[in-house]
C-alpha cells in the first residue's frame, strides 16, 4: 500500500476518533480532529487543504478547549462549587465511561455531589452544585460538537470544492 494512502487512512481514523472524543470526556475530541485535518492537508501539500483553512481550523479548535473549560467553570463556579466537586466531577466523568451513555450522563453529577458532601455541604447543596456542574459540562458537550461539524464542514469543503 502506498505510503500517502496509509496517511490518508490514519488521517481519517484520528478524525473519526476525535468526532468521538466530542461525547467521550477521556478523548481530546477537537485536538485529535485538528490533528487528522492537519496530516491530511500535509499530505496532499496543502492544495486542497491550504494554510488558511488549516488556521482557521486550528482557531476553531483553541475555541473548544476554551468553550470546555469555561462552560464547566462557569456552570461550576455559578453556585459556588468547591474544589472537591470539580475533582468529583471529573473522576464521576471516567467512572461514567464504563457504564455507557447512563454513566455517562450521570457520573459527573454523581462526582460532583460526592465531592461537595465531603466538602462539608449538606445533600441538598450538594445535589444544586452538582446539577449546575453537570449542566456546565453538558452545555460544554454540545457546543465542543457544534463546532466539531463545523471544522468537519469546512474540512469536507476545502477537500472536495476547487
Amino acid at each position: 500500500m502506498e505510503t500517502s494512502t496509509v496517511l490518508y487512512v490514519l488521517s481519517a481514523l484520528l478524525i473519526l476518533v476525535g468526532l468521538a472524543g466530542t461525547v467521550l470526556p477521556a478523548l481530546p475530541g477537537l485536538p485529535l480532529m485538528f490533528a487528522g485535518m492537519l496530516l491530511a492537508a500535509w499530505v496532499g501539500d496543502f492544495r486542497e487543504i491550504g494554510v488558511w483553512i488549516i488556521v482557521a481550523l486550528g482557531v476553531l479548535t483553541a475555541v473548544s478547549i476554551a468553550v470546555d473549560l469555561l462552560a464547566t467553570l462557569l456552570g461550576a463556579k455559578r453556585v459556588g462549587a468547591s474544589r472537591w466537586a470539580m475533582v468529583g466531577a471529573a473522576i464521576g466523568t471516567f467512572a461514567g465511561l464504563f457504564f455507557g451513555i447512563p454513566g455517562l450522563l450521570a457520573g459527573p453529577f454523581i462526582g460532583a455531589v460526592a465531592g461537595e458532601m465531603i466538602s462539608g455541604k449538606e445533600l441538598r447543596d450538594a445535589s444544586r452544585t452538582g446539577f449546575a456542574t453537570w449542566l456546565g459540562l453538558a452545555i460544554g458537550a454540545a457546543l465542543k460538537l457544534a463546532l466539531a461539524f463545523a471544522m468537519l464542514a469546512i474540512f469536507l469543503v476545502a477537500f472536495y470544492v476547487d
